[in-house]
């Protein structure tokens, strides 16, 4: 390429005519989570009362919402699925370890009882009532 200088004339006109141009940029808030992943976790998992499953369609709902633009209504059914996720999960974890510690305490009382009840033999009566008697 030449090292040759291009000049326009000076009565040309120019293609793109300077003009302002105005871009107008809203802030919108990012829409509100669906907890869709963590609902579907609490419907497959015990599902106590239902409520797994509750949160799963408050989840769908929000999703619905926010394609459809509403975001009132998706911050409400957003924060409704959030609610019975934290319900579910905490029975979901309050539940077995509930059954846990009775299993637990089951054992450990059988194992403080002296001596053996035969309920189905001959005494089986008279050592039933030796139980409940001091």
């Amino acid at each position: 390429m030449d090292n040759t200088t291009y000049t326009c004339p000076t009565n040309s006109i120019p293609l793109n005519p300077p003009s302002s141009t105005v871009i107008n940029v809203r802030s919108t808030p990012p829409p509100p989570k669906d907890h869709l992943l963590w609902s579907i976790c609490n419907t497959l998992y015990m599902n106590f009362c239902c409520l797994g499953f509750l949160a799963l369609i408050y989840s769908v709902k929000t999703r619905d919402q926010n394609v459809l633009g509403n975001v009132k209504a998706a911050h409400l059914y957003s924060h409704k699925a959030k609610w019975y996720n934290i319900l579910a999960s905490g029975w979901n974890v309050i539940i077995p370890l509930l059954i846990i510690v009775l299993i637990v305490t089951g054992i450990v009382h059988l194992s403080n009882v002296k001596g053996t009840y035969d309920f189905f033999g001959e005494e089986g009566y008279d050592n039933f009532g030796k139980l409940f008697r001091k």
